[in-house]
């Protein structure tokens, strides 16, 4: 069973001690690609100098909401310069994390939409996928998306909306990326709405190491999880795990533009 992680945060503290190691593992348990997002200006260099450093790894970069205090005015400017820089390179894959953050009460709205609408413009330049976070601000990511039409579309993170919500998404041509929290019993709702779904709209992701799985409560999250999160959408759908992963890899591959082994 061959699997992507299409969004980890790999390059955070938390695996500073058995990084290479967790990278082993998950290799062995045929997670083969991951996607390592960018929230700030201040993780982008060690961010890529991993990505370079082991084989399989891509990178996406972009300004996160949630660290919007963060940011200085400046950091738009230096974001077009690392992706121009980098564009052409096999590694680079995509924009993002960036979107929308209505949970937090104190993030500033109007600043998050200046900064979401500026990187989906810089998207849109250099002609790739977006990685967005969307938190209880589906109605707006929709009505923006909805603007900009963007010719490559992209990934909605840690996707927990309603089926209609799901639907307007496909019909812009984005991807649904589902992963730890979907297998919470709680997830009453979500777990409703997955079988729903389309097998051609769906990805795979941890968004390591947040959104523990219910398997492996309290504890990190890491790519290695992915294969049993595989395991337990794939009752949701009422198909084989095999026949999720190959689905999640070949709509990650088609998305990103990689061959589809």
């Amino acid at each position: 069973m061959q699997l992507i992680d299409t969004h980890t945060h790999l390059d955070f503290p938390d695996f500073d001690r058995d990084r290479p190691g967790v990278l082993a593992e998950a290799r062995a348990l045929g997670v083969d690609k991951l996607v390592v997002l960018g929230v700030e200006h201040g993780n982008w260099q060690r961010l890529w100098d991993q990505v370079q450093a082991h084989d399989g790894l891509y990178a996406a970069f972009g300004l996160h909401p949630v660290y919007l205090d963060s940011h200085r005015p400046q950091d738009l400017q230096v974001l077009e310069q690392w992706l121009n820089d980098l564009q052409g390179d096999e590694k680079l894959c995509a924009v993002g994390e960036f979107g929308l953050d209505y949970y937090l009460p104190e993030l500033d709205r109007e600043r998050q939409q200046l900064l979401f609408e500026a990187q989906l413009e810089l998207a849109q330049r250099l002609n790739l996928p977006v990685l967005l976070h969307v938190r209880r601000a589906h109605a707006q990511v929709i009505a923006t998306l909805k603007r900009f039409k963007l010719r490559r579309a992209g990934i909605i993170h840690a996707f927990a909306g309603s089926y209609e919500e799901a639907r307007e998404y496909l019909k812009l041509g984005f991807k649904l990326g589902l992963g730890g929290a979907a297998t919470w019993p709680q997830a009453r709702r979500l777990r409703q709405v997955i079988p729903r779904l389309p097998l051609d709209a769906v990805v795979l992701e941890t968004d390591s190491p947040d959104m523990a799985p219910a398997m492996y409560p309290h504890i990190r999250n890491s790519p290695v999880h992915l294969p049993a999160i595989c395991r337990e959408l794939a009752t949701l759908f009422g198909i084989t795990p095999e026949t999720l992963a190959a689905a999640s890899s070949r709509n990650a591959s088609q998305l990103f533009g990689w061959r589809c082994d």
